[in-house]
This record gives structure tokens, sequence and C-alpha cells, in this order.
């Protein structure tokens, strides 16, 4: 049985490529069984996920401008949920891909299967989704603190339409999606960058203890274990994510 905490994160989208069930706990406290192909929404804090094992897993996340394009509804609707990504996309496309996926020699095969598989399903995206997204994320990368009002000078919209179409892109309000990605960035600095705890309170932190309590609720680990004793989750996502500098966003890259 594989057990860990994984952190809050973007919308994803998961192939279990080996046998036997998966289940997460959201932060809601609510369990919520995983079928073989599953979406995760997106989540607004840690989460318990277990499995059976051995685990082979193939995912990806979903961006804000991925949610439009591939799945459309309010992604708040989908906030610490779990659902059969076969009711969305259709059972025997995902399931020929996933078994097309077991067959692949190797981990790149595997990549290729689910990039075509993507571009398959892709609806296409709206314009105005695409700019209000770069919008956002341009908002949330340049500051550890950003002001709501810079994000409703940017858009030309109101404060009410930016809250309503971060919650159907993001699936929060932008105060929680400020308050998510602080976190996360300090928890990337801690272990990419060595920085000490005194360091990151000047990262739009009032004081130690409000750092560690936010790092806790959207991590699942104090800064100090992120540090000195951090989980296999949270070894493999920071060292991925990181290794995408100037690749991706920093959203993704810094987060």
């Amino acid at each position: 049985m594989f057990e860990d905490t994984e952190r809050a994160d973007h919308a994803q989208i998961r192939f279990r490529l080996s046998p036997g069930g998966s289940d997460y706990t959201f932060p809601d406290g609510t369990l919520q069984d995983a079928t073989e192909i599953h979406v995760v929404g997106p989540t607004s804090g840690a989460m318990g996920v277990r499995c059976h094992g051995p685990v082979l897993v193939l995912g990806m996340g979903v961006t804000a401008t991925g949610w439009a394009a591939l799945i459309g509804n309010d992604a708040s609707s989908m906030l610490n949920r779990v659902i059969d990504a076969t009711d969305l996309f259709g059972g025997p496309r995902l399931r020929a891909a996933a078994n097309a996926m077991r067959e692949a020699a190797d981990i790149p095969a595997r990549v290729a299967i689910a990039e075509q598989l993507i571009r398959e399903l892709v609806r296409g995206c709206d314009r105005s989704s695409t700019i209000f997204v770069r919008h956002v994320d341009t908002w949330l990368a340049g500051s550890p603190s950003p002001d709501m009002e810079d994000l409703v000078a940017a858009t030309k919209l109101s404060r009410r339409q930016v809250e309503r179409k971060c919650k159907a892109l993001y699936g929060a309000p932008p105060k929680l999606l400020a308050r998510k990605y602080r976190a996360l960035r300090a928890a990337v600095a801690l272990v990419s960058e060595s920085q000490s705890v005194d360091d990151l309170i000047a990262r739009g932190f009032y004081d130690q203890s409000h750092l560690i309590r936010e790092v806790k609720q959207f991590t699942g680990h104090t800064p100090r274990q992120i540090k000195a004793e951090p989980s296999l989750l949270s070894q493999l996502t920071i060292s991925q994510r990181v290794a995408l500098g100037g690749q991706v966003s920093p959203l993704i890259s810094d987060t």
C-alpha cells in the first residue's frame, strides 16, 4: 500500500496503469474513491493519496487554459473532487489509450500516447479565456502578495467578474489562489534555493507562525519537514517542477 500527502495543485488527469484501487482524502475531510482513469479537480489544500501497490500511474496537470479547452464546466464545482474521466470523455477512447500505455515500452512512448489523446480531446478555447488566464498567471507570479486591484486593472473587468472567472477556470477566488501559490512557492524555495525560514517570511508572510500555518495547509508539511524530512511525493514534485525552469510558466516551475 502506497500512502502519502499530495500538495494543493492544478487539476489533474490520471491513468492508473497498475491493478488495484486508489482513493483521495480531500482538504474537507471527504474520502473519495478514484476509478482507473480519473480527473482530480483543483485542490484548495493538501490531500491524502492511497493506492494499492506496486503503482504505475501516468498523469498530467491541467492548467486553467487547459481546463477551458478540455472540460469547460465551472472548475469550482469540482474543487476537491475526483470523478471518472470516462464520464467526461467517453470510455472506449480512454480505455484504448490506457491499454496502449500499458503495452508501451517506456515513459516517452506512454507520454506520446497521452499527448495524442489530449490533442484529440481538446475542444478549443475562446480567446477571452486565454487572455484572462495570462493576466491571472502574471499577477500570481509577479508578487508574493499580489493586490486584487492590480488584477482588476489588468483585466479591465469588475471585481465581481474577476472573482467569477477565477472560480470558473481555477476553481477558487483570487485571494485563495494568491495564498495557495505563495505557500507553494515558499515550499519550493526551501528546497531548491536553500532559503531559511527568516528569508521566506519576507515573501509575504506576517511572521513565522503564519508561514508555518500556510505552508502546512497547502503542502501538508511544515517547512522543517519539507527541508529535513520530505515525503516521496514532495521530493518528486519539487525536483521535477524546478527542472522545468525556463521551459514553462513560473507559476509551474517555481511552485
